[in-house]
């Protein structure tokens, strides 16, 4: 069975309004990195006649229309949620955007990791209510509590092993890269030594206890495989 979750697959659309080319495609390009469908546009008339999307990242300071505006033609057309990604940083911005139909609002200079984590709280929000987890065989992992277990055996992780797991577990089969996983579990512009992830990597085979589940695909990265422990059960 391959990890499913709402809001962690290709499935789930995000739309960035961002006029600075150079940050909406960084933008593009760490959500893409992270399983999502992205389409970027640098105008609100752009903005507003893209395909529904599940998730729009809308910047306020748009060369044409104001985000302001922008929100509040989307919302009322749209059930979509809308993160207002901004510079202004002032508590009157903030009411305003919120009122005019924004989920959330996040200030300019932020990570990747809390982009994603705020996009995973919206699609919670605005998602039916029940359990977030992503299964693969007897692994388990809970992303509301950020619990794992085995054959339902609670297994504790530190943040950064429990990122990993997380990457893994999103596409079971498919090869992550070391740098993926670092820019997932660690930052989006990582440039320390990619070994601080095998050590890491060790300790979560080690916890699980679950021989030939975590596998290294040499010169390409790891992936969940199907050893006789990770195998679905009836």
């Amino acid at each position: 069975m391959n990890g499913q979750v709402a809001g962690l697959t290709e499935e789930t659309r995000v739309l960035v309004v961002e006029d600075d080319r150079s940050i909406g495609e960084s933008l593009v390009r760490g959500l893409r990195q992270a399983g999502y469908a992205v389409e970027g546009v640098r105008t609100g008339r752009a903005a507003l006649s893209a395909a529904s999307p599940d998730v729009v990242l809308l910047d306020l300071g748009l060369p044409d229309i104001d985000g302001v505006e922008v929100c509040r033609r989307l919302r009322a057309r749209s059930d979509a949620a809308i993160i207002a990604v901004t510079a202004r940083g002032e508590e009157a911005d903030r009411v305003v955007a919120l009122d005019e139909g924004a989920d959330d609002y996040l200030v300019k200079p932020f990570g990747l990791a809390e982009l994603l984590a705020r996009i995973r709280a919206v699609l919670r929000r605005r998602r039916p209510a029940g359990p977030e987890i992503l299964r693969h065989g007897p692994l388990a992992l809970d992303l509301r509590t950020r619990q794992v277990s085995v054959d339902g055996r609670p297994i504790a992780l530190t943040p950064k092993e429990f990122g990993i797991l997380e990457c893994l577990a999103a596409d079971p089969g498919r090869v992550v890269s070391r740098q993926q996983i670092l820019e997932r579990a660690w930052d989006a512009h990582w440039y320390g030594p990619t070994k601080v992830l095998d050590v890491h990597i060790a300790a979560l085979r080690r916890k699980l206890g679950v021989p030939g589940l975590i596998e290294t695909v040499y010169g390409h990265g790891f992936r969940l495989g199907a050893a006789e422990g990770a195998r679905e059960r009836p």
